[in-house]
């Protein structure tokens, strides 16, 4: 791989596929230059973690509640004995209604996204098929040089 890239075979590839599985080099470096790229092209990026993302439905497009640590302290016969539950906007949605006018669509870029299993990959190819505003890049491990391919391809497998 050129030191310099473009990253215009990378965006290419993630308008036609609208999830991609990528593979980079552990040493790090590369994710920030295609997400440099991306935001370059119009869209807006957000960085999120496969690690505790629950039910991905509910998190990405649907509201959902949430229990915040007690962090000791409990409430005596007033709640309920596990704590509060506060509701949290759908991440993927809201991003949607306040992306700029200028911009493409929205980029989830998931860390960590081998800890998902097939049947979340394959929903979040058919969230991307179903909302076109919305491209995945799920970080599957590492390679010893940047690859990728699509998402719906390692899903299958």
């Amino acid at each position: 791989m050129p030191l310099l890239t473009s990253g215009k075979g990378f965006i290419r590839d993630l308008e036609r596929a609208n999830a991609l599985a990528i593979y980079a080099p552990l040493e790090g470096g590369f994710e920030g230059r295609y997400q440099r790229r991306l935001r370059a092209q119009g869209y807006v990026s957000l960085s999120l973690s496969a690690r505790g993302l629950g039910d991905l439905a509910s998190y990405l497009t649907g509201t959902h509640g949430v229990r915040p640590p007690h962090l000791g302290k409990k409430n005596i016969a007033r709640e309920a004995a596990v704590g509060d539950i506060y509701f949290v906007p759908p991440i993927a949605g809201y991003q949607i209604e306040a992306l700029p006018s200028w911009a493409k669509g929205l980029v989830l870029w998931v860390i960590e996204g081998y800890v998902l299993s097939q049947q979340e990959r394959e929903y979040i190819v058919r969230l991307t098929e179903s909302e076109p505003l919305i491209k995945v890049v799920l970080e599957m491990g590492g390679s010893r040089y940047f690859r990728w391919q699509p998402l719906a391809d390692t899903a299958a497998s």
